[in-house]
């Protein structure tokens, strides 16, 4: 019952927040609402760690408690995290210019990376000081005030921890969430601290320093877990598979589209990203009736997805009879070799005695050229058992969807192109 209200009254105070203090705040898509969230997390961040540092140096300066005024000037550098990530959404949030033309949405990429660092730092130096206590025991003293201030300290940053982690989740934000790990960072090493002093207090076993060096490593490893995921998208990653079937759905949908493929998107910031993708169109259709069909997708796109979506258009053929069922006989056979490749532009070429097939083949990032090579030969050598005059021109590109979560590829009859 406790924690359901304390739960209830965490939720009720961020969306008190959220909604007196951003407007039109269900918009998370649009920049401006976007810098909102982080203008307020950062301030909310500043205001409870500078809030614990006066508390606690004036505590510290009346007890006459060194550690309780070096804990003081602990949070005055946390909100240093919180001040970090406030530039960093500003900056994010400058319009492109002729320098960077793509916008400055990677900046928040690079705050969460500065954050995670101190995190990192943080952890650092407690497993340098848990060590030193370990080859030099100090003295612990039991003060029931010491308990008190570091409760209240837990409790600030457990709830200014789940406040980041809340609305970082809500706009997908690498820097907020940045910020939670570094407040649950704090949380963990204060609960240490009481745990040794209470356990101290109880039998007079000193276990300080013991614990400290695990806290350090979770504290050490966690940081380094931010970092890793925020220098993926700074480096380029794949695309995610949720992304990849939503554009490909959005361009697919429309009539005088019979499919798409070759989809790339280019990560600029949170909510900024730039795509490309090939969307074929018959061929016996009017070509000036496709481009408007394409042009009025890419203008819809930015209006309805917010990505930059360039489109590169592919004629194909529909309706011959002799490329269908070629297409489909190498569609089926490919999946029975290999359920994750697929095939696109393929055209058929007839000769007088051979019959040249020339398509593209995508296979998985994993795969290596000893894989590719064999499953060439084995797509070839199956079509020239269904028909001896099949001679194939295969073309073999990478997927750039994310591997580890991407599904099996849809194998259907697409058209394909013909050359007589």
């Amino acid at each position: 019952m406790i924690v359901r209200l304390e739960k209830n009254g965490e939720t009720q105070m961020t969306e008190f927040l959220v909604t007196h203090f951003i407007k039109n705040h269900e918009a998370v898509e649009k920049v401006s609402v976007r810098t909102a969230y982080g203008v307020l997390a950062s301030v909310v961040g500043i205001f409870c760690n500078v809030f614990l540092f006066g508390m606690k140096l004036i505590l510290g300066l009346v007890l006459h408690s060194v550690s309780v005024t070096a804990d003081a000037f602990n949070n005055l550098s946390d909100a240093g995290s919180s001040i970090i990530s406030f530039i960093g959404v500003k900056m994010a949030e400058k319009p492109a210019d002729e320098e960077h033309p793509f916008g400055h949405g990677r900046m928040e990429y690079i705050a969460a990376l500065i954050v995670a660092f101190l995190v990192m730092e943080v952890g650092f130096t407690f497993l340098k000081d848990s060590f030193s206590k370990i080859w030099h025991p100090e003295t612990l003293h039991f003060q029931a005030i010491s308990i008190a201030i570091l409760l209240l300290s837990i409790g600030v940053k457990l709830w200014l921890g789940v406040f980041n982690r809340k609305l970082g989740g809500k706009i997908q934000s690498k820097v907020m969430m940045a910020v939670f790990a570094d407040s649950m960072g704090d949380v963990i090493t204060t609960s240490a601290t009481i745990l040794s002093l209470i356990v101290y207090g109880l039998t007079g076993v000193n276990i300080d320093a013991f614990v400290g060096l695990g806290v350090a490593l979770v504290v050490m490893w966690a940081g380094f877990s931010i970092a890793k995921d925020t220098l993926e998208p700074l480096i380029g990653e794949a695309v995610d598979p949720e992304i990849y079937e939503k554009i490909k759905k959005y361009v697919e949908k429309n009539e005088g589209i019979v499919g798409t493929h070759d989809l790339i998107v280019h990560n600029y910031g949170p909510n900024r990203s730039m795509a490309s993708i090939h969307a074929e169109v018959p061929n016996d259709v009017n070509i000036e009736t496709s481009h408007e069909i394409i042009d009025r997708i890419e203008r819809e796109a930015m209006e309805e997805l917010g990505i930059f979506l360039v489109i590169h258009m592919d004629p194909i053929e529909t309706k011959d009879q002799q490329v269908l069922m070629i297409r489909g006989q190498v569609e089926e056979l490919l999946k029975k070799l290999d359920p994750d490749s697929s095939i696109h532009d393929l055209r058929v070429v007839n000769g007088e005695e051979q019959i040249n097939i020339i398509f593209d083949m995508v296979v998985p990032f994993r795969y290596s050229d000893e894989v590719k090579e064999r499953l060439q030969y084995e797509l070839i050598d199956g079509l020239q058992k269904i028909d001896p005059r099949y001679q194939c021109v295969i073309t073999v590109e990478h997927s750039y969807v994310s591997a580890q979560e991407a599904e099996t590829p849809k194998m259907g009859l697409h058209a394909a192109n013909k050359t007589d």
